[in-house]
């Protein structure tokens, strides 16, 4: 049976599901979850999209991403494709949720309510090479320099949320007594 993905109106309410490539051909919105888990020297884990994917093959993004089952809740979704793509397993805080729409090279378009899920893990990743071609450690400052000049390497997701997840750790920063 082909993945299904459940469509949403823009108040994130399910109105439907439809088999994931044919969401993605007709630009339909959604859900969607993208996890990122940083280590304790505060780095980001990053993973290179296998170069197979149906799209953004061998660009980088955050560590893990994908679609909720209809009837799954975001963080078992989240967790699954975690330990599915990464070979992790860790506790998931739900942080903030964002609708983005980007058209991609092949004719697919990407129209996601994308919940964000942070992670803290020192594990190692044991990839599945299916889904993951590499992973890479980055810190934040690094990453957002990285994406101004060369924008191409990097999923849209990962650069149109990628501010709001600085400004999550900042505040997580603040609030457990340390200056960003």
């Amino acid at each position: 049976m082909e993945e299904q993905v459940i469509l949403v109106d823009q108040d994130d309410k399910p109105v439907g599901q439809m088999e994931k490539i044919e969401a993605h051909e007709k630009g339909l919105l959604h859900r969607a979850f993208s996890v990122f888990i940083f280590n304790s020297k505060k780095e980001l884990l990053l993973q290179q999209r296998a170069l197979s994917k149906y799209h953004s093959g061998g660009l980088w993004t955050n560590t893990c991403c994908s679609h909720p089952r209809l009837g799954e809740t975001n963080i078992a979704a989240a967790k699954r494709r975690l330990n599915e793509e990464m070979g992790m397993d860790c506790e998931l805080n739900y942080l903030f949720k964002f609708t983005y729409k980007a058209k991609f090279e092949d004719g697919l378009t990407e129209h996601e309510v994308d919940h964000v899920f942070f992670g803290a893990s020192d594990i190692l990743p044991v990839i599945n090479r299916e889904e993951v071609e590499t992973f890479k450690y980055i810190d934040l400052e690094t990453l957002a320099n990285d994406i101004k000049t060369n924008p191409q390497v990097y999923t849209p997701w990962l650069k149109i949320c990628l501010s709001k997840v600085m400004e999550h750790v900042k505040l997580a920063e603040t609030k457990n007594g340390h200056t960003a």
